[in-house]
Parts: C-alpha cells; sequence; structure tokens
C-alpha cells in the first residue's frame, strides 16, 4: 500500500500566483509562498490541504486559479483542497462572507439592492432616507477538478448564496459539469459576458448589463490561442405584460438559443466578444383562440481591455426585441412582451437598450478604485403601456476597494439611480455603501 502523504499550501487570492509543492520522503511536506516583503521569515498564514500522491497536485490546483471570465462578485480560489490518492482529481472548498451597510438618502428604495427600476416616481416625500444592512450575498460554493482519458479536463462546480428574494435562505446559484468543450447545467447565461461586469459592492450591479444564470446546454471551442466560439441551447424564462381579457401566458416551446464569438490577448486578460440571442416568445392570443410565438432577437458588444498596466476598461452594449428577461434593470417586470395597441388580444416584442462603461485604476495590488455609467432604455408603441410605465433609468457609480489582508477586503461605494416614466415624470435616488469580505 502506497504510503499518505500530507502537503500543505499557502496561496494567497490572487489569480496570476502559483502553488509551489515541495515534498519530504517520508515524512509530511509544508508548502509555503515567497512573502510579499523579502527578508522575512515565511508564514503559512493561507493553507490548501492535499490528500494523496502529491506528483501531479500542481497542474490540478492550477485549474483553480483561471479567473479571466468570472464576475466580479464570483468567488475565487478555494482555501482548502483536498486531493485523491492517485493525484487524478481535488475537490475545493471556499467562498466568502460579506457584510454591507448602506444609506438612501434623498430618495430611498424599498429593495437592499440598488434596483433603478424600483425608484418611486413621483418622489415620496415620506420615505426619502434608509439604512440597511445585508449580509445574505455571503457565498459558498465545491469545485471539483480533474484530468482523465475520457473526460480530458473536466470541472464540476456548484455554488450558492444566502438570498432568497427579500429574506434569508440558501439559494443555488450554479451547478454544472463542464468537459471537452461541453456544459451542461446552471451558470451564466452564454449571452451575458460576466467579465465584462464593472467592479460594485451593489449585488444588483448597472442597470444596462446583461445578468441572468440559466440552465443548458453549451459547446465552447477555441479556434486558437485568441479565437473562441459558443453556442447554447438555455432553458427560457419568460415576462409578459399581459391584457389579461386578450392574452395569457402559456408554456415555452423552445429553447433561448444565446452564441459569440470572442477574441481575447494579453494572455486572456483582455478580450471583445460579439454576442447573439435568438429567443421563441410563445402566448395564447383570447381573441383569437390560438397559440403564437413572436421572435425575440438581440445583439452585444462587450470585453474588457488593460488600457494601462494599472487602468482597465469595462464596457458593453445590446440592443434588441424581447430580452427584457436578459437586462439588469428589466428582468422579471414584464417587458419580454408587451400588449400591441394595434390589434386586440396580439403581444408584440418591445424594442429595449442597454449599455454600461466603466473603469477601473489600481494605485497598488492591494488598493483600487472604479467609476461606472449605465443606461437601460424601453421604447414601446404609443398605448401599449400606461402614462407611469418604465420609459428609462440611469445608474452611476464610484466605488474604492482595499485588501487588508490577503483573505479580508473592505470597500465603500456611492450609487446614483435615476427613474423616467413614459409620462416624463422621474424620480431619484442615492446611496452609500459599505463593505467588509472575508474570503475563504
Amino acid at each position: 500500500m502506497k504510503k499518505l502523504f500530507i502537503s500543505c499550501a499557502c496561496i494567497l487570492l490572487i489569480p496570476s500566483l502559483s502553488v509551489f509543492a515541495t515534498e519530504k520522503s517520508g515524512e509530511q511536506a509544508a508548502v509555503a509562498n515567497e512573502p510579499a516583503n523579502q527578508g522575512e521569515p515565511q508564514t503559512l498564514d493561507r493553507f490548501m490541504f492535499f490528500w494523496g500522491e502529491t506528483s501531479g497536485n500542481e497542474e490540478l490546483a492550477a485549474m483553480f486559479y483561471d479567473t479571466r471570465y468570472l464576475h466580479f462578485q464570483d468567488p475565487r480560489a478555494p482555501r482548502f483542497l483536498f486531493v485523491d490518492r492517485k493525484g487524478r482529481a481535488a475537490l475545493g472548498i471556499g467562498g466568502y462572507v460579506k457584510a454591507t451597510a448602506s444609506y438612501d438618502f434623498d430618495g430611498a428604495l424599498p429593495n437592499r439592492d440598488f434596483v433603478t427600476y424600483d425608484i418611486p416616481v413621483p418622489r415620496n416625500p415620506i420615505e426619502r432616507n434608509q439604512y440597511q444592512m445585508d449580509a445574505s450575498t455571503t457565498r459558498l460554493f465545491l469545485k471539483l477538478v480533474g484530468n482523465n482519458t475520457v473526460l480530458g479536463k473536466y470541472t464540476v462546480y456548484v455554488e450558492g448564496n444566502f438570498r432568497a428574494g427579500q429574506n434569508y435562505g440558501f439559494g443555488l446559484e450554479q451547478a454544472y459539469v463542464n468537459a471537452r468543450g461541453f456544459l451542461i447545467g446552471q451558470t451564466w447565461s452564454t449571452f451575458v459576458d460576466p467579465a465584462a461586469a464593472p467592479p460594485t459592492i451593489d449585488y444588483e450591479g448597472p442597470n444596462g448589463m446583461t445578468c441572468v444564470r440559466n440552465v443548458m446546454l453549451r459547446y465552447t471551442f477555441d479556434l486558437s490561442n485568441h479565437w473562441q466560439v459558443a453556442l447554447a441551447a438555455e432553458s427560457p424564462s419568460v415576462t409578459y405584460t399581459l391584457d389579461e381579457s386578450n392574452s395569457m401566458y402559456i408554456r415555452q416551446r423552445m429553447p433561448d438559443i444565446p452564441f459569440y464569438v470572442q477574441y481575447a490577448w494579453n494572455e486572456g486578460n483582455s478580450h471583445i466578444r460579439a454576442s447573439g440571442l435568438l429567443r421563441g416568445l410563445s402566448y395564447r392570443d383570447l381573441v383569437t383562440s390560438r397559440n403564437k410565438s413572436v421572435l425575440g432577437w438581440a445583439i452585444q458588444l462587450s470585453g474588457l481591455a488593460n488600457i494601462t498596466p494599472k487602468m482597465t476598461l469595462f464596457y458593453q452594449g445590446v440592443y434588441g426585441y424581447g430580452y427584457g428577461e436578459y437586462l439588469n434593470g428589466l428582468n422579471g417586470e414584464g417587458f419580454d412582451l408587451i400588449p400591441d395597441p394595434d390589434s386586440r388580444g396580439r403581444l408584440y416584442a418591445p424594442e429595449t437598450l442597454g449599455y454600461v462603461a466603466g473603469l477601473r485604476y489600481s494605485f497598488s495590488p492591494k488598493f483600487f478604485i472604479s467609476a461606472s455609467y449605465s443606461q437601460s432604455r424601453l421604447y414601446s408603441k404609443t398605448g401599449a403601456l400606461s402614462e407611469n410605465a418604465y420609459r428609462y433609468a440611469q445608474y452611476i457609480v464610484g466605488n474604492a476597494f482595499y485588501n487588508l489582508t490577503p483573505d479580508c477586503s473592505i470597500g465603500l461605494e456611492y450609487l446614483y439611480g435615476r427613474r423616467s416614466n413614459i409620462n416624463r415624470e422621474d424620480g431619484q435616488a442615492n446611496r452609500f455603501n459599505a463593505m467588509i469580505q472575508y474570503n475563504f
């Protein structure tokens, strides 16, 4: 029987760092990164526990550190890693605890997140200020990676947080299996470019950004070191605004079809992505007593680029018809299909636009600031919606983040939002956010 080796690794939560391993024959092995300040004694202040053979573990550990396509709020590398005895698979356990405090002034939102759709219009003079605290976006994940002759390099991932609407309760965020280019399960939609999302403390994020997780079957293919394409069939989720006497919702009859082409450079840390989306939106026309479908579609250009070694540009622009469920400022609000004022019983896909642009400047590896502007806009036919229905909203954010330790970070943020209705009435809200987050 092979002798069991136990190794410990000290790893900072910085994607560019490597995992180093040394082995003591017949004894326990200790592994540590070089200290930040040369000349100081090494300390094992962060561990990854390896169980099993040490040979080849470096390659498995490196599979946890590819953060190029993660959303800013996605967890990074895990603190604990367990390797099987043959060194062919590794299970990581990680996440973070995140606590926030917010104060609204000159306009309060009835939501823990800064959802511009919820800004009161007209302004509410009774509730203009509000103080809140929240810890429900704390996250926990399990990630299994491995490499074998059948699946090649594969990943099994499960992640959840403690947000259940406006209450606390554990909820599934992501759950998928990824092998040989195929992904099956729930994760960010193929139409979403998570890495293009600018940094925010606010869990909601910019209102003009595509942001939704779907259950899917996706295939991703690398054409070269720079070019990548992907195509998926995803579970549709729709919300309609109905004229209840003339039309009704029915179950959807085809998947959403998103796809993209991406060019990456700077070792994959910068990219530009062109995406497309096709949707078959089904409903019941009660006037003609027939089931009907409307074609929804959207196109998007997104990405991020390192303008200088310290400055990064984030950008995203999306336009189309009937994709409201994908847009951060409109999802769940009934804007995939709305009543057609020119034909009783008929629904149509409204024209929609969303965009976001942001800059991040890093003063040092420990401290950075960022600022972003975003807008989502709905173009509807005259008479399709009521006069106090949504027309557009703006989202402006500025923030600063500082790493107290490699695992613990704090942040401050200012948010401004403005919503305007079809009748030209508008309302605004202002919020300060403060955050402390500990990664494990």
